[in-house]
């Protein structure tokens, strides 16, 4: 049973092709039901005058992408951003440069998932209060796949909202490091990685990008 969190000097010793394979061995547990014991009280205990997560991941809301359980992660292991969409914002940059500059992360993962409503919702043209402006975020995605998949551009299209779905995640890494010198710096200094991923909802794996 696992009782300890991740300590400075721990996540000092971390590079970001260790951490990213340390996610998907968990993702490995998860798929295969063999995810490791942990004793919560301990890891609580641990982690009240501090953290030194190992990774910050920006998923969408879904409710059935738990960000920690599917990766097999526990208290302190990592930051977790969500928005509907999975798309960075100022705030999002903001959160994704405390997690990194700040706090020490050494990933960052873009995390998309199978047959996402905001995705689905962007390729209809859903126009409905705060949610308009939200979705004009996912809107080149939708440009980029309309151009690449043959068959109706609208959420009746599988394969058109598969695409959307990969094409938000690699413009969302794209974006951050144009939008975010602190972290484009971070990553071409070897500091951090940013990747990307998509969660399939039936399998529970995670397809890194």
């Amino acid at each position: 049973m696992i009782t300890s969190t991740i300590d400075k000097n721990t996540q000092d010793a971390l590079s970001p092709e260790g951490v990213l394979q340390d996610l998907y061995s968990g993702n490995q547990r998860f798929q295969a039901q063999n995810m490791q014991d942990r004793d919560y009280a301990s890891q609580r205990s641990n982690t009240v005058t501090g953290q030194y997560p190992k990774a910050v991941v920006l998923s969408c809301i879904d409710s059935r992408v738990p960000v920690e359980t599917i990766f097999d992660q526990g208290i302190g292991d990592v930051f977790v951003a969500r928005v509907a969409g999975n798309f960075e914002n100022i705030d999002i940059l903001g959160s994704l440069e405390y997690s990194c500059k700040v706090a020490g992360s050494k990933l960052i993962l873009v995390l998309g998932h199978e047959a996402c409503g905001a995705v689905k919702a962007a390729c209809d043209g859903v126009e409905l209060g705060n949610i308009t402006p939200m979705l004009a975020n996912i809107i080149p995605a939708v440009k980029i796949s309309a151009e690449q998949v043959e068959g109706e551009a609208n959420s009746s299209n599988a394969a058109f909202v598969k695409a959307t779905v990969e094409n938000n995640v690699r413009l969302t890494i794209d974006r951050i490091r144009e939008r975010s010198p602190i972290l484009k710096e971070m990553e071409e200094a070897g500091e951090i990685a940013i990747k990307g991923g998509v969660y399939n909802l039936g399998s529970g794996q995670v397809d890194f990008l």
